[in-house]
């Protein structure tokens, strides 16, 4: 298991964008909306890992509440598994509560499982393995 990526909940995708090619010096290398997320999201390098900029496309999304809720800022941790199923089952087993019963398609060609934060230390966990087709 490694950490994937960062997942950063933002207002606005062009200017996050902006402020993290500064910050970073590079600019995005993807830029993809997830319809089933309601969100558009942008991927930087930063070394081994990932930082995605999620930004909300409907009032509604998991995104515009987590803002209106909480302002800007990170949204959850990734980790990337060898086989997420087995890894589902795992948690479940050791008690952590999954958001979803099976995995979905996520941004970035991966399957991705939400571990609720309440049973994360009120983390938000995601757990996301390559779809290999």
């Amino acid at each position: 298991m490694k950490v994937e990526h960062i997942g950063i909940a933002v207002r606005n995708c062009q200017d996050a964008n902006q402020l993290f090619e500064k910050l970073l010096g590079a600019g995005p290398y993807k830029a993809e909306k997830v319809e089933s997320e309601a969100v558009n999201t942008s991927f930087f390098h930063v070394g081994n890992t990932k930082i995605e900029l999620l930004e909300s496309t409907s009032e509604n999304s998991a995104i515009a509440k987590f803002i209106e809720k909480k302002g800007e800022g990170i949204h959850h941790i990734a980790f990337e598994v060898a086989d997420i199923y087995a890894e589902m089952e795992r948690l479940r087993n050791e008690g952590f509560q999954l958001l979803n019963e099976t995995p979905k398609r996520g941004a970035d060609n991966k399957l991705v499982c939400f571990i609720h934060p309440k049973t994360a230390n009120g983390v938000l966990v995601e757990l996301c393995q390559e779809i290999k087709e």
